[in-house]
């Protein structure tokens, strides 16, 4: 069994930043791609951005330039570098990863609001 255990949200000011953590842990044999995804209140769960194991990445149109994404191989976590946030940014993150043997698991979520 895999899991993925997420860091680093909270409550921040429009145009702040925030870094979000998370660390895959288990007996994995190998990491695919690990990426973020949130879900605002009412709305559906979209894809922020994804990491595959050669470090090419790809993120919603709606954060480009603000966020990033970024992996540390040795430590099988993925980081989301979150800046000037705006208040539609507010919405719980999910952290999401293939890895080998398990497929696809999930992070419980962590809430971001941005708010004055």
């Amino acid at each position: 069994q895999v899991q993925l255990v997420e860091s680093g949200g909270g409550l921040v000011q429009p145009g702040g930043s925030l870094r979000l953590s998370c660390a895959a842990s288990g007996t994995i044999w190998g990491i695919n791609t690990m990426g973020w995804y949130r879900q605002a209140p009412g709305k559906e769960r979209e894809l922020v951005a994804g990491i595959i194991s050669g470090g090419g990445t790809n993120s919603a149109e709606s954060v480009k330039g603000r966020f990033t994404i970024s992996r540390d191989y040795a430590k099988n976590t993925v980081f989301l570098q979150m800046n000037s946030l705006k208040p539609e940014d507010t919405a719980v993150y999910y952290c999401n990863a293939h890895t080998r043997p398990y497929g696809e698991s999930w992070g419980q979520g962590t809430q971001v609001i941005v708010s004055s």
